[in-house]
């Protein structure tokens, strides 16, 4: 089973574009179609001065150094490390429509470049993530994990400030969260049984209340309610313990309350092969575990591998995906 990946270049002026190009110059166990402008390709080849070839659907078959496109002009052609804000709609527009083709069966999954968040805002456009814009798309709850060959670390909460994340910690998210995360690990992972850690919102996961008292009143009651119903769950578990390698060899994914309370081990363990992969929405879509990198932009000097995991692992999820519909159907034939 061969899938059809979208693959987002994201900000045009930062390294999006270039990696694309690198990402160009292999074979993949996927056909690659691109959503973004092609002109900004181009650009991004004669820096690096690598080879590209891009056809439109239907005029070529997919080789190395030779990409199926779905241009999508920008207004401008943006320098290298200088974001243009009357391109925000062109991106937007790019990741819209890529998953708008995944939601459709046209694509079997979608991997997405780095995009700039006050790019996009200052183009009057309210952003504040491709994971959020997706799932309203999709009209469905989605989780960010982020993984590596060592760990998966989920999210619990967000892109919000730091003052905020007790308030948005309740009994429902809690539960929403793990729902998700537990069914993506066995349908979308193939661990049949997973077990999930989960962290403490406080230091020592409160100290039995005297800390906090979030892990007693919301946590630790939601745990309990979710294990009755089968699920393996560790925790509330006091984070700055967790992550030991002889208690993390134990747990399938280690869920976080907040950004950075999960994220920092993750990226320090192995930062250049980590992926962001949303979790619950239709169809596959991983993404770069980094930003825009405006100041490298054009220099040849940006690391793919990133780009590369990401398109390993949503080819991986979709055959995975295209393979439980084939044996789905075959069932009710």
């Amino acid at each position: 089973m061969r899938p059809r990946l979208a693959l987002i270049p994201g900000e045009p002026a930062g390294i999006g574009p270039e990696l694309v190009v690198r990402a160009a110059q292999l074979e993949w166990d996927a056909d690659l179609v691109i959503h973004g402008d092609a002109e900004t390709l181009q650009c991004a080849a004669r820096a690096l001065q690598l080879p590209l070839a891009l056809h439109r659907t239907g005029e070529a078959p997919a080789t190395p150094r030779s990409l199926e496109i779905v241009d999508i002009p920008h207004p401008c052609v943006a320098g290298f490390g200088s974001p243009e804000a009357v391109n925000a709609a062109s991106v937007i527009q790019s990741l819209l429509q890529a998953g708008q083709a995944c939601i459709d069966g046209k694509l079997d999954g979608l991997v997405t470049g780095p995009v700039h968040k006050a790019a996009i805002n200052d183009g009057g456009i309210a952003y504040t993530g491709t994971t959020g814009l997706l799932a309203e798309q999709a009209g469905c709850d989605v989780v960010m994990m982020l993984a590596n060959s060592i760990v998966r670390v989920a999210l619990l909460t967000t892109h919000i400030a730091l003052r905020a994340v007790a308030n948005a910690i309740t009994p429902d998210a809690l539960r929403n969260t793990l729902r998700i995360l537990h069914e993506a690990l066995r349908d979308d992972f193939g661990i049949a049984d997973p077990t999930i850690a989960v962290l403490g919102l406080n230091p020592h996961a409160g100290e039995a209340g005297h800390l906090g008292d979030e892990e007693l009143r919301i946590i630790e009651p939601t745990l309990d309610a979710l294990r009755a119903s089968g699920m393996r769950l560790a925790g509330p578990l006091p984070a700055d313990t967790a992550f030991l390698p002889d208690k993390l060899c134990n747990f399938d994914a280690v869920l976080a309350m907040y950004h950075d309370q999960g994220l920092p081990v993750l990226k320090y363990s192995d930062f250049a092969n980590a992926v962001n992969i949303s979790l619950g929405l239709p169809y596959p879509r991983v993404a770069v575990d980094h930003g825009t990198a405006l100041e490298l932009a054009g220099t040849g000097t940006a690391d793919p591998s990133s780009l590369f995991a990401a398109i390993n692992t949503c080819a991986q999820l979709a055959r995975r995906r295209m393979h439980a519909r084939a044996v789905s159907t075959s069932t009710y034939q």
